[in-house]
Formats: structure tokens, C-alpha cells, sequence
């Protein structure tokens, strides 16, 4: 009778864990659709300006090359200026090559993109021959949707939904919390570089058999931790694949990897890769390897010969035929052959590598086609939207995930598809789910008034600062956190309709006055941050701040994961309706408040914050801690 209970146990879980993952993928076309036309409405409606600063479009465009390549269909190698935004152009995209001179502005033709980096991109368009306005300057190439994540995520989604055995189904079960996850106790070891919150998250990793999951809240070192676990798994001869939702977190964490001895190899495009990291890159890899001169020679030898085979007229006899023929085959196969070597490049530098780092997505490139993983490592979790999360997941025989649910959230353009739960992490189900948990409890970045009430309202007061950084503030006769209240300055926000943001400069004014006055009493307070969640507001502060020295300004999303020894955050809020916006959404303002060391001042009006019970908790405590100050203390007659 007991073994007929688990099998019917077993058999309601998966069902429960397949209507659940059914639900999400439904979700996700709710997403995918509004994604799509968010996408095509903003080509429509922004200005080329605002595109290129966006890292959508390159205008003006230098044609340098032209040809026809593999299947006879024509390509070309644009050149644009030097320019300081980066660009979300990648090989494989789908984009539109479009003409700004006058007559010819309807003019578009698609193409996917072969190769692009910093200023140079080849486009290949699946057409007989180019348009003949391509020729008469003032061209340019916008970004088209690209639905290959989504595919990616959609694949994955059907995979776990439908395997029925093996590892994946298995992983399905203890992911969603319907099968309790394995530990052993073969291992227990103990790192002089970490703490003992620390040491015991690593134990956990190590003596794992199937999930282990780590929240590290604000300056806990959760990359530390991880770094330390992965050099622990490699000494096993473990092949560990490690993943972010992001490049730059994928780039931070190939630094850290790298800095502690590891082989680590980068799979990427490498436009998208921040220069200090460019030499794991397995682009570079390959280019030092020592067959790879013989790879270019073969290239070269094939473009020779299929420059010499397209000499030939259309109009021309049998052997002339023949010869073209012979030199096509020839080009054909030293291609085929410099293939081969990159090829055995490759697999041999992945073998060789101790940690393979890419992005969630990246996880599907070609390299890695075929490959498992003995341990698939997600960091930032709490950033990744859960179908992504489970494209990596299929080639692990354990997951370890680490990040923090009450920082940044994944971004989600739906406000259906978040009301429908596609906002909740995989992450966020496993800390809510699984039995064992490891929470890393030091933090080392900030003052420990700065850390209290981040601590009482998201962590449980279970976290405590490190003595070396708990007392360490400013020589200023204020305390380590300050609330500036605008409440009755009449400081309204401005809406403003032309950048769909918002914002409040009188409050900005206010920033800068009470600058001006802490570096009377702290003429060195170290680097500053000044934070707005919204644009219009960092905008403004952005003149206010132009010639300041150690001054970043910015969004808070665009803070995530950096730290500062002062932080501003300005509000923006101020109305007579009590409306707050998207400062409802407390895990950024969590983000926004952990980002300083030393010196936390926060500016809003309490009339329009108080009506909200967070703000108003916030507001309490600053006057709890004698933290409380008034805008009519800046206020100049």
C-alpha cells in the first residue's frame, strides 16, 4: 500500500509541476507579444537621435564593403563614427537598413547581422541584389525584434515540461519544491577567505546531490562565496558552466574566476564584453592559439579562389566552365577545412577550460550544443525571468543558484504578464519552497545604520555589519542615514510628455545644497553617487553635477551591484493625490538604499510618501534614529 501512495505522490507532482510550468509558458507569450509591439512602436515614434543614444540604430553609416557570399547573396560591411553608447546589435540579429535622404525616407531592406563590434558590421540581406539606394549616402540600420530568446526560453520550457525521466525531470521536481533536495556530509571544509555564514553556504554547495540555493542580500560577498565554491568544485574535476542574466554580471564574474586562478573561458559577443575581461573571451582564445595562422591562411586561400572563379563572364565556353567550377569546389573546400581545425580549437580550449562562463541564453550557443555539466551555476538569480533560468538547467546534473529576491527584479514589459506571476523567480520559488536554504548573514559594504532598515523590513534583522565597516561614517554631525522632508516647500514633480518620465527640481536643488554643506564639515568624503528612479529627475541632476569630480549619477537599475561612500536618492514624488508610482516597487528602492558605505541621505516629501506604509516605516525609523531633517533647513530667502 506504501509503495502505491508514493507512486501516486509522485505522479500529482508532476502533473502539478507541469500545469504550473504550462501556465508560464502562456504567460510568456502575454510577454513576448507586448515586447514585440513596444519594440516596433518605439522605432516608429523615437527620433534616429534617441534610437542611436538607446543602442538601437547606427546613423550615419560609411559603406566599406560589398559582395556576395555564401549562396550568392549580397552583403556589406558599414562603418559608423566613433560612439560612446553601446549597441545591442549581435550576430544572428534580425535588422533594417533604411535611408534618411530626402525622397528616399520609406526606403528599408531586412538583413541579419554577421558580424559587429564596436564601429564596423557586416549585414547579409537574403535578396538577389541591393536596392539602388543604398548607394546614394544618408543610410542607416535600425534593430529589429529579435525573437530568439524568446525561442529559447519557449524551447526550454517545452523540454522540462515534457521530459517524463532522467535528470531533467528530476531537477523539474526539486526546483518547483515538489521533491525534497539531497545532501551528503562527505565534505566539510573551511576557507580562511570566508566567514561562517559563508563557509557553511559552501559546505552546502559541495555536499549537494541535486540543488543547493544561496541568498546573499547587499555586500554579503556572495560572489566571494560562489568563486570560492567553484574553485573548491574544479579541484574535483567537476565541469562547472556558470551563468547571469546579464553580461556585465556574466563579465563580473569571469574577473573573479580568473583573479583566483581558474581557467575560465567567456563564450559571447564581444561587442557586448567589457574590455578587461576581452582576453577570456574564447575569441581570443582561439586567436592565440597556435593553429590559428594556419585557419587565416586557409581563409584567404578560399576567398582567392572564389575571387578568381567570379572573374569569369557569364558568356564563356566549356573549359572556362569547367575551371570556374573547379575553383568554387577548392574555395569550398579549404573553407570546409578551416572550419574543421576552428573547430578542433574549440573543443580542445572548452576541455581544457575549468569553468565555462556565458549568459542565460548564451548557454544555448554552439559550442556548447552537445555538452552536460556536472554543476550549472546561476548567479543574480533574482534577475533572471524563471523560463530563462531553466535553458541552462538542462544541461545539469546539479544547480546551484545564488542572488537576492529583494533586489532588482527581472524586467517584465507586460503588466499582465507580471500581474499573472512571470515577475516571480525561480529563485524566489526556491528560497519560498526548498526545506535548506544558505543566507549569507555579513555584510561588509556599509555603516550599520545604513544596513537597519533594509534589515528589519526585507531580512529578519538576521544580518549583522562586520566590525571593520559597522562604525565607519563620516567625520559629519550628522547620523550615517538623513531623511530630507520637502513636505510643504511646494516642490511639485513635473511630468514631462516628450521623455515619459518625470521630475522635481527644486528637490534637485536641495541635493546640492546639502552637498555643499557636508563637504564644509568633510572635505574628502570619497565617491559619490546621486540616484533617481526616474529619468527625467537624473537628467537634471546630471547639469546640477557636470563638474563635480568622483560624482556618478544615474538610475537605480543602472546602480545595481555598485557602491558609493555617499548616496543621494532623490524621490521625485510630490503631489497633492498621494500617487507614488513605480517607488511601489520596494525591492529597487532595497537596491537604491544598500548602495552606500558611509553617508545615506534620502530626499522626498512625507505628504505624498506617508500614505504608503513602507515610506512611512522608513520615515519612522530616520525619526527613530535622529535621522529626521526638514528641506526648510536648505531654504535660502
Amino acid at each position: 500500500m506504501a509503495f502505491f501512495m508514493s507512486v501516486f505522490s509522485e505522479l500529482a507532482s508532476h502533473m502539478e509541476a507541469i500545469v504550473e510550468l504550462g501556465k508560464l509558458a502562456q504567460v510568456l507569450r502575454i510577454e513576448q507579444k507586448e515586447d514585440l509591439e513596444l519594440h516596433e512602436a518605439y522605432l516608429k515614434r523615437r527620433s534616429i537621435g534617441d534610437r542611436k543614444e538607446a543602442g538601437l540604430t547606427w546613423f550615419p553609416l560609411k559603406i566599406n564593403e560589398t559582395g556576395y557570399g555564401l549562396g550568392s547573396y549580397p552583403y556589406i560591411i558599414v562603418e559608423r563614427p566613433v560612439d560612446r553608447h553601446r549597441h545591442h546589435f549581435q550576430p544572428s540579429a534580425p535588422v533594417s537598413l533604411f535611408s534618411a535622404k530626402e525622397g528616399n525616407e520609406e526606403e528599408s531592406i531586412q538583413g541579419i547581422v554577421g558580424f559587429a563590434d564596436d564601429t564596423r558590421m557586416k549585414i547579409t540581406f537574403y535578396k538577389d541584389e541591393l536596392p539602388d539606394w543604398v548607394d546614394e549616402g544618408k543610410i542607416g540600420v535600425n534593430l529589429l525584434f529579435d525573437s530568439k530568446t524568446y525561442d529559447e526560453m519557449f524551447k526550454a520550457l517545452s523540454e522540462v515540461i515534457n521530459t517524463d525521466k532522467g535528470r531533467l525531470k528530476e531537477l523539474r521536481e526539486i526546483l518547483l519544491g515538489y521533491k525534497t533536495p539531497e545532501f551528503s556530509n562527505r565534505m566539510n571544509v573551511r576557507s580562511d577567505l570566508l566567514n561562517v555564514s559563508q563557509n557553511a553556504a559552501l559546505n552546502d554547495i559541495l555536499n549537494a546531490e541535486d540543488v543547493a540555493i544561496v541568498h546573499g542580500p547587499p555586500g554579503t560577498g556572495k560572489t566571494t562565496t560562489l568563486v570560492e565554491a567553484i574553485r573548491f568544485l574544479s579541484q574535483d574535476e567537476k565541469k562547472i558552466l556558470v551563468c547571469a542574466p546579464s553580461n556585465a554580471a556574466v563579465d563580473h564574474l569571469t574577473r573573479s574566476l580568473h583573479k583566483s586562478g581558474l581557467k575560465v573561458v567567456r563564450l559571447g559577443n564581444l561587442a557586448k564584453v567589457e574590455e578587461d575581461t576581452t582576453a577570456q573571451t574564447i575569441d581570443v582564445l582561439i586567436s592565440q592559439h597556435r593553429d590559428f595562422k594556419q585557419i587565416k591562411e586557409l581563409k584567404k586561400r578560399a576567398v582567392e579562389m572564389k575571387k578568381m572563379g567570379g572573374k569569369y563572364k557569364r558568356s564563356f565556353g566549356k573549359e572556362e566552365s569547367e575551371q570556374r567550377k573547379l575553383l568554387f569546389q577548392e574555395a569550398k573546400a579549404l573553407h570546409k577545412e578551416a572550419r574543421e581545425l576552428e573547430n578542433y580549437i574549440v573543443e580542445k580550449i572548452i576541455d581544457e577550460a575549468d569553468v565555462i562562463a556565458c549568459t542565460l541564453i548564451g548557454s544555448t550557443h554552439d559550442y556548447l550544443r552537445d555538452r552536460k555539466f556536472d554543476v550549472v551555476v546561476i548567479d543574480e538569480a533574482g534577475q533572471a525571468l524563471e523560463p530563462a533560468a531553466w535553458v541552462p538547467i538542462q544541461k545539469a546534473q546539479k544547480v546551484v543558484m545564488a542572488g537576492d529576491p529583494y533586489q532588482l527584479p527581472p524586467t517584465v514589459k507586460s503588466r499582465e504578464a507580471e500581474r499573472q506571476g512571470l515577475a516571480i523567480t525561480l529563485l524566489e520559488k526556491t528560497i519560498k519552497r526548498l526545506p535548506r536554504i544558505s543566507l549569507l548573514k555579513t555584510q561588509y559594504r556599509m555603516h550599520e545604520s545604513i544596513m537597519q532598515f533594509s534589515n528589519e523590513e526585507f531580512y529578519g534583522n538576521a544580518l549583522e555589519a562586520h566590525e571593520s565597516v559597522a562604525a565607519r561614517g563620516l567625520a559629519s554631525s550628522y547620523p550615517a542615514v538623513e531623511f530630507i522632508d520637502t513636505a510643504g516647500c511646494g516642490y511639485n514633480e513635473v511630468e514631462n510628455d516628450e521623455s515619459e518620465s518625470r521630475s522635481n527640481p527644486e528637490e534637485a536643488e536641495v541635493v546640492l545644497k546639502h552637498w555643499n554643506r557636508l563637504i564644509m564639515e568633510e572635505p574628502q568624503p570619497g565617491s559619490v553617487g546621486v540616484i533617481s528612479p526616474y529619468r527625467g529627475q537624473v537628467k537634471i541632476l546630471d547639469e546640477l553635477m557636470s563638474e563635480m569630480e568622483s560624482f556618478t549619477v544615474n538610475t537605480i537599475d543602472s546602480f545595481q551591484g555598485q557602491e558609493r561612500d555617499v548616496i543621494y536618492i532623490s524621490l521625485v514624488r510630490s503631489n497633492d493625490k498621494g500617487e507614488i508610482g513605480f517607488l511601489k516597487d520596494y525591492r529597487r528602492m532595497n537596491v537604491a538604499m544598500t548602495r552606500a558605505r558611509k553617508k545615506l541621505v534620502i530626499i522626498g516629501d512625507s505628504a505624498t510618501l506617508g500614505g504608503d506604509p513602507f515610506y512611512q516605516r522608513f520615515i519612522n525609523f530616520t525619526e527613530r534614529i535622529g535621522a529626521y531633517r526638514t528641506a526648510w533647513d536648505f531654504y535660502e530667502a
